[in-house]
């Protein structure tokens, strides 16, 4: 039975024009006895007609029984392992999807070849030459291969390069006719255009949305800007609208994330419309708009409503963090992808992130031949000493290390992450830095049982040290996974070499220079950053960069206040928890009590919550874990003598133990472990070390 993606790629293939020389090559190798060439490399500026050309060559491959697998760069981690599960996928699913055993591809077609540069030598020395001889490769991207797929005397002979230009006029008339633009508009659209492919295909989505329209193009260089403001005000419905404004926020739009963001239950058929318009494409995680036209949308969106932008960022942010809640590892970087991508237009932050090469380095664990390369970078940037320290780390915590790749062999850069909480005092003889960061610790902000506190000791890329670069942004990632993964988690350290470079990075992240922290090692300074995450909870820490998200001016300090922790010692934790308990019922009392400004509550009610919503939540949490010990058959006593004594409490407790029927020296004591015992269990969740 024809499905909806059957009758949305009939549409596509009905509105292909031109290309024929392109065509031509095509068909001639695949109806060779011996494939002419094995790879053709497409490669052209954005918009130019790229992906359209390898629809078309998938649907003349499956039309002659080849059996064909189409990747994406933007949906790929550049890492070998990564792009051969990737393949795999598509090679299972193409078996499903034909009901029939499926070992390999006749045509292998690999998009935005742009994004997985990092594996051009693995591509070429190792993957591709393990291909049959029947197997056809094409990439297409921005960019022409490189000179040493062109030197290469084997590959000068197998490769075919075709640079992609503008439709030429006939073809451009065509390409009109076939989308019912009206005869009379063609000459002003073609002047305007001037053969750009995706530039008609948005004059024609123009007229689709309201045929008697007259194109009247502004005096406007950018083509892809004007046609789109012209779009955006023919779009069916005001959740259409907003469901294109969506797609342009966030890098891939999938039907949850955009029932989300729209807060709407026609999703499906708001993600329908998205994949019908000519400057939507798709890969396995969703759907997103060409670069162009995402740059136009948000544009728009971010001068005509910018309080809408902030809704729809809240809205997907909201969705991230619950699906990295739910991830693995490796889901957790991919959804931290997305979150950052959120802050991609943001001044300060926007020069430290590589945004448009995000997958071009991979993280990867420690193998055994890493060690003498990541010794030799750190040498040399600096110093002996400092690779001896280096390798003191990688011997005693090799979990700790985590190498970024390029290529399946090469690391290109590492992070070594060191746990103060083991930290013994041979450690300190060697290390300066771990000594440094651990005196401060101790002086300033000791940690308390169930804590622990991370130095990110090392960090670097092999070409560019602590400069900005894909390796750099990776390792960034890397680190806000730490924060939001890493249970009990009080303080955690950067140790950098330029510190002044980073300030306007690292104040945006809320990271702090902490100089009683900084340390010297072979004569070189390195300043410290730290951050506090008791007074700073990972969900506030994440609610504070919202704020500070959409400032377009950068204005990093006029970003809106968050209330800071209050840090408790655990004896004065488990006192207020008493308090509370004691004047549950009696909210002027509980308005003084200090769990309100505990992580414990803050994280629950936001940091710009009313005292009395914090109350709330205060008591909510108290009735919640007095319920949990209901569940535990020894623990129910306890919960029926704290239920009466404190949450419906009788007029006294002689009365409360008559009610339950117990004595009352064993009333008291029932009533003093069920409260040790919720006490440890709010504890355990204040430091993060547990959860209900």
């Amino acid at each position: 039975m024809p499905t909806l993606a059957d009758r949305l790629e009939a549409a596509r293939r009905q509105q292909f024009v031109g290309r024929s020389l392109e065509l031509d090559l095509f068909r001639s190798a695949l109806a060779a006895s011996e494939l002419p060439f094995a790879v053709l490399y497409l490669y052209g500026p954005g918009g130019i007609g790229k992906t359209s050309l390898l629809r078309e060559y998938a649907y003349i491959a499956q039309h002659l029984g080849r059996r064909v697998c189409r990747l994406d760069g933007r949906s790929l981690e550049a890492g070998p392992e990564q792009f051969q599960q990737a393949l795999a996928d598509q090679l299972e699913q193409e078996r499903q999807d034909s009901d029939a055993a499926v070992s390999g591809c006749d045509l292998l077609l690999i998009d935005t070849a742009e994004l997985i540069a990092p594996l051009e030598d693995w591509l070429r020395h190792s993957f591709l030459p393990s291909l049959p001889d029947h197997t056809l490769t094409i990439f297409a991207g921005r960019n022409p291969p490189s000179i040493r797929w062109r030197s290469d005397p084997g590959w000068q002979s197998n490769m075919r390069l075709m640079p992609l230009k503008n439709l030429s006029h006939l073809e451009s008339r065509t390409y009109l006719q076939r989308r019912s633009v009206p005869e009379n508009e063609h000459r002003t659209v073609l002047d305007f255009t001037h053969g750009h492919p995706l530039a008609l295909s948005l004059v024609a989505d123009v007229f689709a949305q309201k045929p008697q329209a007259k194109f009247q193009p502004q005096a406007e260089p950018d083509v892809i800007r004007a046609l789109l403001e012209r779009f955006t005000t023919e779009v069916p419905s005001n959740h259409h609208r907003t469901a294109l404004e969506a797609c342009s926020q966030v890098r891939t739009l999938n039907e949850p994330l955009l029932a989300a963001m729209v807060q709407t239950d026609a999703a499906v058929q708001l993600l329908t419309w998205l994949r019908g318009l000519s400057f939507i494409e798709a890969d396995p995680s969703g759907i997103y708009p060409h670069d162009l036209a995402r740059e136009a949308l948000s544009a728009d969106l971010r001068w005509r409503n910018p309080d809408k932008q902030v809704a729809l960022h809240d809205r997907a942010r909201a969705y991230y963090m619950a699906q990295f809640k739910s991830g693995d590892a490796r889901r957790q970087r991919k959804v931290l992808n997305d979150y950052v991508f959120l802050h991609r237009e943001n001044p300060v932050i926007r020069p430290y992130f590589e945004w448009q090469s995000s997958g071009v380095v991979y993280t990867d664990h420690l193998l055994p031949d890493d060690r003498d390369q990541l010794l030799d970078m750190v040498r040399r940037y600096e110093g002996q000493q400092a690779a001896a320290i280096a390798a003191h780390w990688i011997e005693k915590q090799p979990q700790h290390v985590f190498v970024l790749r390029k290529t399946e062999s090469r690391p290109q850069g590492f992070l070594l992450l060191v746990d103060l909480s083991r930290l013994s005092a041979a450690d300190q003889e060697i290390d300066p830095g771990a000594c440094a960061v651990s005196r401060f610790l101790t002086a300033n902000a000791p940690l308390r049982q169930g804590e622990t506190a991370t130095l990110f000791r090392f960090w670097m890329d092999g070409d560019t040290y602590q400069d900005v670069s894909p390796t750099q942004s990776r390792i960034f990632l890397n680190m806000v996974q730490h924060y939001l993964t890493t249970p009990g988690l009080a303080y955690t350290f950067i140790p950098c070499a330029q510190p002044e470079f980073w300030t306007a990075m690292f104040a945006f992240a809320d990271l702090h220079r902490v100089s009683e922290a900084d340390f010297e090692v072979d004569g070189r300074h390195f300043g410290v950053y730290g951050h506090d995450w008791r007074a700073v909870p990972p969900l506030l820490w994440l609610e504070r960069l919202a704020a500070r998200e959409l400032d377009l001016q950068g204005g990093v300090e006029e970003s809106l206040p968050v209330q800071d922790v209050r840090v408790m010692d655990e004896e004065s934790f488990k006192s207020a928890v008493r308090q509370a308990f004691n004047d549950y019922t009696d909210t002027l009392a509980l308005q003084d009590n200090p769990l309100l400004d505990s992580r414990l509550v803050l994280e629950r009610a936001g940091s710009s919550s009313t005292v009395m919503q914090r109350i709330e939540i205060l008591r909510r949490l108290l009735q919640e874990t007095t319920a949990f010990l209901q569940s535990h058959p020894r623990h129910h006593k306890w919960q029926r003598v704290i239920d009466q004594t404190y949450l419906h409490p009788a007029s006294n407790q002689e009365q409360a133990a008559e009610q339950l029927d117990l004595p009352f020296s064993t009333y008291r004591r029932y009533l003093q472990s069920g409260l040790q015992q919720v006490s440890e269990i709010l504890w355990r969740m204040e430091v993060g070390s547990g959860a209900l």
